[in-house]
């Protein structure tokens, strides 16, 4: 399998750090875009380097790279998510406007017909950013907001951010075990 992971500027860049680090273990080929904001994010939500998160991507993209492999319909993938995603990215999605790597790669799945998962991470919402949601939905788009289950009794954050990444590779049909599922045991990691 081989993926794009995006990581923008909305709060919570833990969310596609963890994505890595699972992809990674699970041997999953990634293609890794930060954006700017993504970038300082890092630096401010984490403490992570960008070095760091970079090293777990098969290979990493700028985001201002036009000619990368990843913004051709030719380079075959399975799909992208852009965990987390900003509202000035979706809103770019929603739109057509291909400026950056990221919505680009992104238009490309959307024309080629791969699976794309967007994880919004804003509250609260407004009607434009609701009206650009539906828009993508409409068109097949996999909106995944980073709204973590409770019922698997969650005892760390980070039990919350791998419910939703588990969510996620769910999206791509990855095989994993890193939360325990409703009416499921316990589970393992």
């Amino acid at each position: 399998m081989r993926l794009i992971l995006a990581i923008t500027g909305g709060s919570g860049v833990i969310y596609g750090i963890k994505m890595l680090e699972i992809l990674r273990s699970l041997e999953i080929e990634t293609h890794l875009v930060i954006s700017k904001w993504g970038e300082i994010n890092v630096k401010i939500e984490t403490n992570k380097t960008v070095e760091y998160v970079k090293s777990l991507a098969t290979k990493c993209y700028d985001n201002d790279n036009m000619a990368a492999a990843i913004s051709s319909g030719s380079f075959k993938m399975d799909g992208m998510a852009i965990v987390p995603c900003s509202m000035k990215t979706l809103s770019s999605i929603a739109s057509g406007y291909e400026d950056s790597l990221i919505s680009r790669s992104a238009g490309v799945c959307i024309k080629e017909s791969r699976r794309l998962v967007i994880v919004p991470r804003e509250t609260p919402l407004s009607k434009i950013h609701l009206d650009n949601m539906i828009k993508l939905v409409e068109i097949g788009v996999v909106i995944l907001p980073a709204t973590p289950g409770f019922y698997h009794k969650p005892k760390s954050i980070d039990e919350l951010i791998i419910h939703i990444v588990g969510k996620v590779l769910d999206q791509f049909g990855i095989k994993h075990n890193i939360f325990r599922r409703w009416g499921a045991g316990d589970k393992v990691i």
